[in-house]
């Protein structure tokens, strides 16, 4: 009895790719399942096999159908299948990185090219942080010198009362006695923009 090597084409659902690999994919309605890659045909013929065993096909479809069901989804478990629509978003995923290391790439050639772009562009950052942190204090400045006049409007208004002294700038204090703490963080939103 001589021993044959049997080929791609000797199998159902089973392709070679030049990779020297065999690929297994079996159609399930209007898609086609791709089932993996396989070292030898036998096994992705295999792999085809428990693939059409549990979605119920008849043992005609089968590349061994003198194997029972059983064992051949023993010798060959289902793998994942991937479907055309899976196929689309790796294909997509795949071209947004080569963009991503193009752009990468690219950004190198500039920074060895133009180094004193990125000396001006850290100058740049670095200024609009100080500036940030200047009007950050000077708001915090204003709220404080706003809470202070309040308290102090406050704190004049009790001793009117109590003592029945009486201030000149009675319009000053008025304004600063009914500002709430809510007034003065919209305020400090408003100098913001």
């Amino acid at each position: 009895m001589s021993m044959c090597i049997l080929d791609a084409s000797d199998f159902r659902g089973v392709r070679e790719r030049p990779s020297v690999a065999f690929s297994a994919e079996i159609l399930f309605g209007e898609k086609r399942l791709i089932l993996g890659t396989f070292d030898t045909a036998e096994q992705a013929a295999r792999a085809y096999d428990a693939a059409a065993c549990r979605l119920r096909r008849p043992r005609q479809e089968m590349n061994f159908p003198d194997v029972s069901s059983q064992r051949a989804q023993d010798l060959a478990p289902l793998l994942r299948l991937f479907t055309d629509e899976d196929r689309r978003v790796h294909q997509r995923r795949m071209h947004r990185l080569a963009l991503a290391e193009m752009d990468v790439q690219a950004l190198m050639v500039w920074r060895e090219r133009f180094p004193q772009n990125i000396v001006d562009e850290r100058q740049f950052y670095e200024q609009r942080r100080t500036e940030r942190k200047a009007r950050r204090t000077e708001r915090a400045a204003y709220r404080e010198g706003k809470r202070t006049r309040k308290l102090t409007a406050q704190m004049r208004l009790r001793l009117r009362e109590t003592s029945g002294w009486d201030f000149a700038d009675e319009h000053a204090d008025d304004a600063y006695i009914h500002t709430s703490e809510e007034d003065i963080t919209e305020s400090e939103s408003e100098s913001d923009e």
